[in-house]
């Protein structure tokens, strides 16, 4: 039998063979670790065990529909395609303190109505989970808890208890005892995960497993661990606030681009159906520099506040700073309004904000952006009943988004009078009950419509 010495850092996950004070990788002091890996006679009978299998033809194999159920939560089951599926691996990923257990736990009190539920926990009692679920309201018959850090016994659990689905809370502190390695290292994370997948694809077990996050907010552990899995979900939101958004980074079964939406409350996470009502909530009346945008998140059209502050410099070098909208789109567009829209931004600080957590990708957004920037530079209000659509051209043109219909009936839904849109294809579209569009060919005329002179 021989012994294979590597070293793994515990803040990235990089491998290398000799032991350095530093990682080469992310940079970090002193996180390196020695994993010992056997190989020899083990690992040939391993190999050699296995039954033949016969490759099939596509034709040959039965095909179905994936079997799908409700969590009880309906923006759950949105993120996730339209419920959990039968045999699937789900991996639920975010910060320290977020709400991932408390989520976990909450859809438990739904699911034991008609499924059987094992929530593993390595990192709370028996106890603490008991104080948990009575605060969170949770009092399911069919609900079974066990605090265990070993997979093999976690795995004798599920063989005697036979449950629909099983919960590990988290994947970081499993480890299994035939191997050297410490809890949550590279190699412990792998084999744990692996043997997750094959007990969900062997038994049509449903598992859900959280995961921690790097300080880079990235999953912590081998990148290998999020191709494994057939769902990645991040829950994510500032601790500070109340309102926390579930996204959809990989999913086998549904879209990636939807989001749900929670508010963290005393009895635990609350669901935001109407997200854009949500966001709007405290909007400021007659202020300069903000603007309404509609970006879509998935097939649902969300609305969403853009704040901007313009002020005199006093560095060299004017200062940018953008929180939920891309740096660089912020800095095009500033050389497009200087550009093309005639405002002398070159010697002014630019301050870009996204109200509510949310991060605005799309090119829709363009359009609100500049418009709450000019506000601010005129230091103007635009109107509280006014929107904003549309993506900006190097040449300061004004484009044609997609799912405006949507977009427009939204806006419509939450009381706005009027909309600025692009010209170009826009002639055929017919305007919701009550909503004035104003359509616009480039920048200038945009700007014109919102702060008329």
């Amino acid at each position: 039998m021989k012994s294979k010495v590597t070293y793994y850092c515990t803040e990235c996950g990089n491998e290398t063979p000799k032991w350095q004070g530093r990682c080469s990788a992310c940079g970090a002091w002193n996180t390196l670790k020695e994993h010992v890996e056997t190989t020899g006679p083990v690992a040939a009978a391993r190999s050699t065990g296995r039954s033949h299998v016969r490759p099939k033809r596509l034709s040959e194999v039965e095909g179905s529909d994936e079997i799908r159920f409700s969590t009880g939560m309906g923006e759950l089951d949105r993120v996730l395609g339209g419920g959990g599926v039968r045999g699937s691996l789900v991996l639920v990923g975010g910060a320290p303190g977020i709400g991932k257990s408390t989520l976990l736990l909450q859809i438990c009190s739904e699911l034991c109505r008609t499924q059987n539920v094992l929530y593993v926990s390595g990192e709370e009692s028996e106890k603490q989970l008991k104080m948990r679920a009575g605060r969170l309201g949770v009092t399911a018959e069919n609900l079974l808890i066990l605090s265990e850090t070993n997979l093999d016994e976690v795995l004798n659990a599920v063989t005697e208890t036979r449950p629909d689905l099983l919960i590990v809370d988290s994947i970081q502190t499993l480890y299994r005892s035939g191997s050297d390695s410490a809890p949550g290292s590279i190699s412990q994370v792998k084999d744990c995960t692996m043997s997750l997948l094959q007990l969900s694809k062997s038994t049509g077990i449903t598992v859900f497993v959280v995961g921690h996050v790097n300080k880079e907010g990235a999953i912590a552990g081998p990148k290998v661990l999020e191709h494994m899995v057939d769902c990645v979900l991040y829950f994510e939101g500032d601790k500070s606030g109340t309102y926390r958004l579930l996204r959809s980074a990989k999913n086998r079964f549904g879209s990636t681009n939807e989001i749900g939406v929670f508010e963290m409350v005393d009895s635990g996470l609350v669901e935001i159906p109407n997200p854009s009502e949500a966001l709007l909530q405290g909007r400021p009346k007659g202020a300069s520099g903000t603007c309404v945008a509609c970006p879509m998140e998935g097939t649902r059209p969300v609305l969403a506040e853009v704040q901007a502050l313009v002020t005199r410099s006093t560095l060299n070098v004017p200062r940018r700073a953008a929180d939920g909208f891309d740096f660089n789109r912020a800095v095009l567009l500033l050389a497009v309004l200087e550009k093309r829209g005639g405002m002398n931004l070159s010697s002014s600080d630019v301050y870009l904000n996204v109200i509510g957590g949310l991060r605005l990708d799309e090119p829709a957004a363009d359009l609100p952006v500049a418009l709450a920037i000019a506000s601010s530079f005129r230091d103007r209000p635009l109107s509280d009943q006014m929107a904003a659509v549309g993506e900006i051209g190097l040449t300061g043109e004004i484009r044609s988004v997609s799912e405006l219909s949507k977009r427009l009936n939204e806006i419509s839904r939450l009381g706005f009078t009027s909309c600025i849109i692009p010209r170009r294809g826009t002639d055929q579209l017919a305007p919701p009950a009550g909503l004035t569009l104003l359509r616009v060919r480039n920048i200038r005329e945009a700007i014109e419509a919102a702060l008329p002179t």
